[in-house]
């Protein structure tokens, strides 16, 4: 939530903000983006992959950044303990705008302006512990979202028929998401068991047609061997959310995410978008990681056991070459109206992949359960007869 408030003696007007080369205009520590053509200010263009003007539509090239997204060393967070944040979580931050002057508190890294909706970002060097190295940019625009959405509500099973009706979303907002990657090279030492089925003929007594007779079947037993080893792999952009805002349950199910797309950061892409700080340490993700990476080790050892089943007593691993970095991910929310009732949907801003609430019709559920109570009992009644 942002809150504004004028300039001297309550007038909004144009500061002649001081100029920062290549990169816009900025006043204090947040810029925005001037449009070459007409001075208007621009913001990302999600379709254009440019700053692009909303009001002549001239659209102008990012400044070239020369440098490669960059993997920091999982050493250098003991020095970024030391390095307090400008800005404490949780506690708003004065914008100047240099468009009209107001003042923005958010506690955001952009946001709009509410009296003249100038896109403001900040500059994160000077607020954050830890200032994003990269940046999955917006793909799909807010007229691609709003399609997503129309397949999405066409194509739900168990919903009312009115749903197919939604084709227009209340409210949208494009939001960056902060997350954490982490890199590993893993050695794990394993301690556990080898199960080899075998199978033994056993004789047992039925009744049929008022008859007693002796028939056999095979019963299937596990012989269990001690069995240990040392299994490696390296880790890759292990996904960790770097926000609570937003539950990490939900935001797993937007992936997978191309972060081969990602683009060195640069406050260019914030413009014109809502951009959450994070408020995830990198120590947390850290720990996170490990759990997910526990997982495919667990799976790795298994499968260097072998056999037809497995047990696992203990699994110790080494780390090696821990590396991480802040990347930040495109996100549209849309809100949407059905039965005088608001429901929320993510859409992935950049494949498309859409999730959130829906409603579910009675009448469609209760007729579904009818049916396969009608296939359940035509299948025993042949089965029977048989």
């Amino acid at each position: 939530m942002s809150t504004q408030e004028r300039g001297p003696e309550g007038q909004a007007a144009a500061t002649g903000a001081p100029q920062a080369g290549a990169y816009g205009q900025a006043a204090g520590d947040v810029r925005s983006y001037p449009c070459e053509a007409c001075g208007a200010t621009v913001e990302f263009s999600p379709g254009a992959g440019a700053l692009k003007c909303p009001y002549c539509g001239h659209e102008q090239a990012l400044a070239q950044v020369p440098r490669q997204v960059r993997e920091h060393p999982i050493g250098e967070l003991a020095a970024l303990r030391d390095k307090p944040r400008a800005v404490v979580l949780g506690e708003a931050r004065a914008f100047l705008c240099p468009g009209c002057g107001a003042r923005t508190e958010t506690d955001d890294l952009s946001a709009r302006c509410q009296f003249c909706a100038t896109p403001l970002v900040a500059d994160a060097e000077q607020t954050e512990r830890v200032v994003p190295e990269a940046v999955v940019p917006f793909g799909l625009d807010r007229g691609a979202a709003r399609d997503r959405l129309n397949t999405w509500t066409s194509s739900r099973w168990f919903a009312p028929g009115s749903l197919k009706k939604v084709t227009e979303a209340e409210t949208f907002k494009g939001s960056y998401l902060p997350h954490w990657t982490y890199d590993a090279a893993t050695a794990s030492r394993y301690e556990g068991q080898r199960g080899e089925h075998y199978y033994t003929t056993e004789t047992y007594t039925a009744t049929e047609n008022g008859q007693q007779v002796t028939r056999t079947r095979q019963v299937r037993h596990t012989r269990w061997h001690h069995a240990s080893g040392t299994v490696a792999r390296a880790f890759d952009d292990v996904l960790v959310a770097g926000t609570v805002h937003v539950k990490s349950e939900q935001l797993d199910k937007l992936t997978p995410w191309p972060l081969q797309e990602a683009r060195p950061y640069q406050p260019e892409y914030l413009a014109g978008f809502q951009t959450v700080r994070y408020d995830v340490e990198p120590e947390q993700g850290l720990e996170t990681a490990k759990e997910r990476m526990a997982a495919q080790i667990a799976s790795d050892c298994r499968a260097d056991i072998g056999g037809d089943e497995q047990r696992l007593t203990s699994v110790a691993t080494r780390y090696d070459d821990v590396t991480f970095k802040l990347v930040l991910l495109p996100v549209w929310f849309l809100t949407y109206l059905h039965a005088g009732r608001s429901w929320q949907v993510m859409v992935n801003a950049r494949t498309g992949e859409v999730i959130g609430d829906r409603p579910y019709s009675a009448v469609k559920i209760t007729a579904a359960i009818a049916a396969l109570a009608v296939v359940i009992a035509v299948i025993v009644a042949v089965v029977a007869a048989k």
